[in-house]
């Protein structure tokens, strides 16, 4: 009951748990609480408007909010409502659970009796399966049972059949007219041939039986079956022919059909080998004899065996094309026609390389005897070596179109090869003969143009009657040496042509090249020894007019003039040498380049090969550099000889010994000087432009010891005065100056001393001594040019000489 203290109790209030449910808003549900008591708050337009405030008591504040009190009460009733419905909910939720249980273990117990219901079902299922697995497995075996019986009723039906006609071909000998009409029904043709190999083969495995069993001793052995394997045999070939000639008949007419059917029937005897074979064999190309009499004239032309490689390459390329055409239309033929096609286009190919190829190689490809060579004017070796690698070069490409156009299994490689297995076996003993022809007919040639040259020179020179005129040298030429590594070159292509395998290639590149090394070697060394002739033929020349001093004005002139002429044999044949070296130097870099740009490729796959090749090159290399530097060695000789004829003829004694030494001095050098010089700058110009590199230092250092040795051993035979000192250091420092061309330091200084040596003729013979104290080196030989000294005997220098010795 609502009392006056609790008036929120009195009001309307009523709380459900719908009101929970669906979209709950709490701002609906506390509208719906306070929209009595606070109808001012309500959102509707129509609603009343608020009844004014009631008026304030006087000497009491107005209440802030009069419906507090309201509403504190409405809220509590609520919130008690509200527990009052938790509680139900509360009540509620666990009467659920109770049930759920409930339900939850009645589920359980249902599952488990479920779950022992399914394994014996799958066991149920499980021998179901095991029996219908029997079931089947046994009606297999009855079925294959069956089937088996069924093939057996029916090989047994036909192996009657086959008694019977196999009792037919037993009977007669020879006779084959009785037989039944299957055999002779041409209609039936393929039906009898399959039943006649049938036969064949069943009488031929009696027969051997009981051939084995005689021979083992059987007494019992039965006659056996020969007659019908006779009569077989004699029956299968008729057929055989009939068809082959049906076959022929349908191939003229061109019905593929007729022959594709023939074709079929044939492959029944011995896999239609034969009649394969009969059909290659029948193609024109191989039996027409103007076919094969055109492929030479299309090959050798008019020319025949005399025409050239280019030609021969030309027709084989024609010959070639014309072959692999004709190969491509009868692939069309087979493929329409026999039924493997494959087997008779590799029979074809094969008889093509066999007979038609190899008829017109046989006509191209004749080997030369090495023990008599064919002339080079008709070609020489090197005619067949062309034409061989030309035909083989051809004879790939036409092998590997063949190839493309289809061959089945055969290994047209390795038939290619087999063609040429004879020649290639002796390949490098021809190529080697042809390499040795051509360098002898070059070195015929080359003597014979030296020969005709001095017959037209010595003529002119007994013309002019000049006893002196030398022979012309046959000179070495860089052009003969390319020569000989362009056909070293050639045979080189043609080894790698013919071979493919690194080790066979090597091998006979390596030969191949050493052809090379030891025409080049020999070449190049007689070229050498012919230019050293003609420095000998100098020095024979100055040693035959070398007199002494006591002869007639008039023969020493002759001899003088004789002597002249030797003089310049003697520079024309160091110019001669010169340009020899000169010219070996480049023979060699172009065997160097031609090895290092072909031949090492070649073997630097095959170890050993290259390393072996260089030391071959080094061995033929040093032999012409051992000929080269005996060469420059007799140029040396050549040179000294003449600059020591120039200062015995040109030096005067009184060159260094004036009559009148109070005289100015003369500070030009002396014609002697002035003369060597000048013929060492003539003829040393040619070594500087020949030699190159360690070469040339190594000439020039040895001319400049020499010339220094030569100088030393000339001044030996005068006497100096002062101003004679001076002039002679007036012509060493020419000669130093000259000298200094060489670019070689222990030359350059070796004269420097010969200059300081001079002046033993210039100073006071008491500051002889102080001379040496900055080159004790020079000494030895100072003190015997301080015997040189007009004054040597006047100025007692003579006891000063142990003093300087001693020091």
């Amino acid at each position: 009951m609502p009392t006056p203290s609790d008036p929120a109790a009195a009001l309307p209030l009523s709380l459900d748990l719908e009101d929970f449910k669906g979209d709950f808003s709490f701002d609906a549900l506390f509208g719906s609480l306070v929209d009595e008591l606070l109808p001012e708050y309500r959102g509707d337009d129509d609603a009343a408007p608020a009844p004014p405030p009631p008026p304030p008591v006087l000497g009491a504040a107005p209440p802030v909010f009069p419906a507090v009190d309201e509403l504190l009460g409405l809220f509590k009733h609520s919130c008690k409502e509200l527990v009052d419905l938790r509680r139900q909910i509360d009540k509620r939720l666990q009467n659920l659970k109770k049930e759920v249980a409930v339900q939850d273990s009645k589920h359980r117990k249902t599952l488990g009796e479920l779950e022992k219901g399914v394994d014996g079902l799958f066991d149920s299922f499980a021998r179901l399966d095991s029996r219908i697995s029997s079931v089947g497995q046994t009606a297999a075996k009855i079925g294959d049972h069956l089937q088996s019986a069924e093939s057996q009723r029916e090989t047994a039906s036909q192996t009657i059949d086959l008694i019977k006609y196999l009792m037919e071909f037993n009977s007669t000998p020879g006779d084959l007219m009785e037989l039944s009409p299957l055999f002779s029904d041409d209609s039936r043709v393929a039906e009898a041939a399959s039943i006649a190999q049938k036969l064949r083969s069943f009488a031929e495995e009696d027969v051997g039986r009981h051939g084995v069993q005689s021979a083992v001793g059987s007494a019992n052995a039965s006659r056996g079956l020969e007659v019908a394997v006779a009569n077989l045999q004699e029956y299968c070939n008729e057929l055989e022919n009939r068809l082959l000639a049906r076959f022929d008949a349908a191939s003229q007419k061109r019905e593929s059909s007729t022959m594709a059917e023939c074709a079929k029937i044939l492959s029944q005897f011995n896999r239609g080998t034969s009649a394969m074979q009969h059909y290659v064999a029948t193609r024109p190309m191989f039996i027409d004899v103007e076919i094969m009499n055109t492929d030479i004239q299309v090959v050798l032309g008019d020319e025949g065996l005399q025409a050239d490689s280019d030609s021969i390459a030309d027709g084989l390329s024609t010959l070639y094309r014309e072959i692999a055409d004709t190969v491509k239309k009868e692939a069309n033929t087979i493929t329409a026609v026999f039924p493997s096609p494959s087997e008779v286009m590799a029979i074809l190919v094969q008889r093509v390389l066999e007979q038609r190829v190899t008829t017109i190689l046989d006509r191209l490809l004749i080997k030369p005897s090495l023990a008599s060579l064919p002339p080079l004017e008709e070609g020489g070796l090197l005619q067949y070596l062309r034409v061989l690698a030309v035909a083989y070069d051809k004879t790939k490409v036409l092998a590997k179109e063949l190839q493309s156009i289809g061959c089945g299994d055969l290994d047209i490689e390795g038939l290619t090869e087999s063609i040429y297995v004879a020649h290639k076996d002796e390949y490098t003993e021809f190529e080697q003969a042809s390499l040795r022809q051509l360098y002898q007919s070059k070195m015929a040639e080359l003597r014979a143009e030296a020969k005709q040259q001095y017959e037209s020179t010595g003529s002119i020179g007994r013309a002019k009657g000049s006893s002196l005129t030398p022979p012309p040298v046959q000179q070495i030429s860089v052009t003969v040496v390319t020569e000989y590594v362009r056909w070293n070159e050639e045979a080189i292509s043609r080894c790698t042509l013919l071979f493919s395998q690194p080790t066979t290639v090597a091998a006979n590149v390596r030969s191949i090249f050493a052809c090379l090394l030891d025409q080049v070697s020999q070449y190049l060394t007689e070229g050498l020894d012919r230019a050293r002739d003609g420095l000998n033929d100098a020095a024979a020349a100055r040693d035959r007019f070398n007199i002494g001093s006591s002869v007639s004005r008039r023969l020493a002139a002759a001899a003088a003039s004789a002597q002249d002429a030797a003089a310049i044999q003697g520079e024309q044949s160091f110019k001669s040498f010169m340009v020899a070296v000169q010219r070996c130097a480049s023979s060699v870099a172009i065997l160097q380049q031609y090895f290092s740009n072909t031949i090492s490729r070649l073997l630097l796959p095959v170890e050993g090969a290259h390393s072996s090749a260089c030391e071959d090159m080094g061995s033929a290399v040093s032999v012409v550099e051992a000929a080269a530097h005996k060469g420059l060695l007799q140029c040396i000789d050549t040179v000294m000889s003449e600059v020591e004829r120039l200062l015995s003829s040109e030096q005067k004694a009184t060159d260094y010994r004036s009559p009148d030494d109070g005289a100015a001095p003369d500070h030009r050098p002396t014609n002697a000087c002035t003369r060597v010089v000048a013929y060492l700058s003539r003829v040393l110009d040619v070594a500087f432009s020949s030699l190159e590199g360690l070469n040339k230092q190594s000439f020039l250092t040895e001319l400049g010891n020499r010339l220094h040795k030569g100088l030393l051993n000339h001044w030996q035979k005068f006497t100096f005065s002062p101003s004679g000192g001076l002039r002679l250091k007036r012509d060493i420092t020419e000669y130093g100056e000259f000298v200094r061309s060489f670019n070689a330091p222990s030359i350059d200084e070796k004269f420097e001393l010969l200059g300081i040596m001079a002046n033993v003729f210039i100073v006071a013979p008491e500051s002889l001594s102080s001379l040496f104290e900055g080159t004790p080196s020079i000494r030895k030989d100072a003190v015997r040019f301080i015997q040189l000294r007009d004054d040597y005997k006047t100025a007692k220098i003579a006891s000063m000489l142990n003093s300087i010795t001693y020091e």
